[in-house]
């Protein structure tokens, strides 16, 4: 018995030193575009093997996107695409787009990226994120005329509550940056995830306090499907 459980203690370490290391790995190194080719790759290999329709609305951005697995039945029927690559910033949008959305000739692109600016080895300031942002916009209106994009708020999330301030003034600006952008439309998706206790409703979240659950997804879907398909439901005829 005293075997076994030494077995177990130290089968255990290993895991726990193995997702130590990992997460030191992906920390430091995810702010590296190169870091998500393999990511990109995969998306370049699905698209040579059955090419998506034209036309499509796409999504791309981090895991809050990537791990939207109802996407096509929360917005059936029009036609979606996901492209979230997770973990990634806005800038990795801004270098992968002319790979996995461009290519596509999207109807509207939905971007949720920016999340993860704030988090990582480094976290970047609010101002710093709304010039990557404005850098992505830059490209979006230079390759894809005037095809809609949408941006959905940064969350706010229990992981990341202490970076709330700032994630909040780059919302702010972004909002305001949409306003003069008849391009761009600003999605918030923030303002009804803080309860009445002023923090982030536990519900909408796995239990790591970043990630959407069901209840989260279920909320975006409520606030964003009655907006595409006002825009795009011709698409679905």
């Amino acid at each position: 018995m005293k075997r076994v459980l030494l077995g177990i203690a130290g089968t255990l370490c290993v895991l726990v030193l193995s997702a130590t290391a990992y997460f030191f790995y992906f920390t430091i190194n995810q702010a590296k575009a190169a870091f998500w080719e393999p990511a990109i790759s995969e998306f370049e290999e699905q698209d040579a093997d059955a090419p998506p329709p034209e036309g499509s609305i796409i999504f791309i951005g981090s895991s809050s996107i990537r791990f939207w697995k109802s996407l096509e039945e929360d917005f059936a029927p029009l036609p979606v695409l996901n492209r979230g690559f997770g973990g990634s910033n806005l800038s990795h949008v801004t270098h992968f787009a002319p790979r996995v959305v461009m290519p596509h000739e999207p109807a509207a692109v939905i971007v949720y990226a920016g999340d993860n600016d704030f988090g990582g080895w480094e976290p970047k300031s609010a101002d710093q994120v709304f010039s990557d942002f404005k850098a992505m916009m830059a490209l979006f209106e230079e390759e894809l005329g005037q095809t809609r994009i949408y941006y959905l708020s940064i969350k706010p999330s229990r992981l990341r509550w202490e970076s709330w301030p700032k994630i909040a003034k780059a919302n702010a600006l972004i909002a305001e940056f949409a306003q003069k952008n008849d391009q761009l439309a600003y999605i918030d998706v923030a303002s009804g995830m803080i309860g009445e206790d002023g923090e982030p409703r536990s519900e909408l979240f796995w239990y790591d306090g970043l990630h959407l659950s069901e209840l989260g997804y279920a909320e975006w879907t409520a606030i964003l499907r009655p907006i595409l398909l006002k825009e795009f439901g011709s698409l679905s005829q």
